[in-house]
């Protein structure tokens, strides 16, 4: 069974999306902060039939992450590192000018270091998994522009949720990612080259083996949002890391997702004053996350579309 380790899975998009994969048969490492809410979710998990290893703690402690990669270890391997765990560094959300300096270094090193520690320590299992076939054709993110399937402003309400890249939008008749090797779709649609250093790194993949990190990003990575500045530049970081981690490392497939808004307890600590019902539930995005699987979609910076685009400056965060 495939194996898979999911940062911040008692509640939210981490425990949804590790039900669905638990759904699917996948063995689980899952962590977060409180013991008792990370118990609940994993005796629920393991009525999947599915063994699943539940260890609460920090991920920015170091000790912590080993552990997980160890567990991880023992079910069988590593296929798919989801980094989702998150802080805000400030509760509620404050402009730049009143950010708590503590609270900023907190988001970094919860947001930014965490993962890559966590990706450093499992990068030895996630080169030798079989779960996703190489993809040594298709050529991971480059060029000036950071984001790949950015989809904008004119995107359609679709029911079904799904990841939109390279704006095929979804068409029965056209695969998702249909000419990525042509040219990526940067920011706003704008056509970005290829370029021969990156095709030679997508070209020395290491054939039949290679499994993924998902990294959950934020629109405030892109956006500029009053009192968004912590989290959001934490969470652009993260996005570049992950780019040039891509690049890096094109034997892997990196996924950075904006999952958009959803109805959460960090964006009720982040804006407590807002009425929360208008915002999908965390379930709603799962299968676009899914559909990164199914799809074995290449490298890049996807948004998962839970419902219609919203206008610029009002977007998912």
């Amino acid at each position: 069974m495939p194996v898979a380790i999911i940062t911040g899975a008692s509640k939210g998009l981490g425990r949804a999306l590790a039900a669905a994969l638990a759904g699917r048969g996948w063995d689980l490492v899952v962590d977060a902060r409180s013991a008792g809410p990370l118990e609940e979710a994993a005796r629920e998990l393991r009525g999947a039939g599915v063994r699943v290893v539940a260890l609460p703690g920090d991920v920015a402690d170091g000790g912590h992450r080993a552990a997980l990669v160890a567990a991880a270890g023992e079910l069988g391997g590593l296929d798919l590192l989801v980094n989702n765990a998150s802080v805000l560094g400030a509760e509620p959300l404050v402009r730049l000018a009143d950010h708590p300096l503590d609270g900023l270094r907190a988001a970094l090193e919860v947001n930014v270091v965490a993962p890559l520690g966590l990706i450093q320590e499992g990068l030895p299992l996630l080169r030798i998994s079989s779960y996703l076939p190489s993809y040594e054709e298709v050529t991971p993110y480059t060029g000036n522009a950071p984001y790949i399937g950015d989809v904008g402003n004119d995107a359609t309400y679709d029911p079904h949720p799904y990841i939109e890249n390279a704006r095929n939008a979804g068409s029965s008749d056209s695969p998702l990612f249909a000419g990525i090797g042509d040219a990526l779709i940067g920011a706003k649609g704008t056509s970005v080259g290829v370029s021969d250093a990156t095709a030679g790194a997508a070209g020395r993949a290491i054939a039949g083996a290679g499994g993924a990190i998902l990294n959950i990003s934020s629109d405030a990575a892109v956006e500029a949002y009053p009192a968004w500045g912590g989290y959001g530049s934490a969470k652009a970081a993260l996005d570049q890391q992950s780019a040039v981690l891509a690049v890096e490392e094109p034997g892997l497939r990196v996924w950075w997702v904006d999952p958009g808004d959803m109805r959460t307890d960090l964006y009720a600590a982040a804006e407590p004053d807002e009425d929360p019902s208008g915002r999908p539930l965390p379930g709603t995005v799962v299968p676009g996350l899914l559909r990164l699987l199914d799809e074995r979609a290449p490298s890049g910076r996807y948004r998962a579309a839970a419902g219609a685009a919203a206008p610029d400056g009002a977007g998912s965060r």
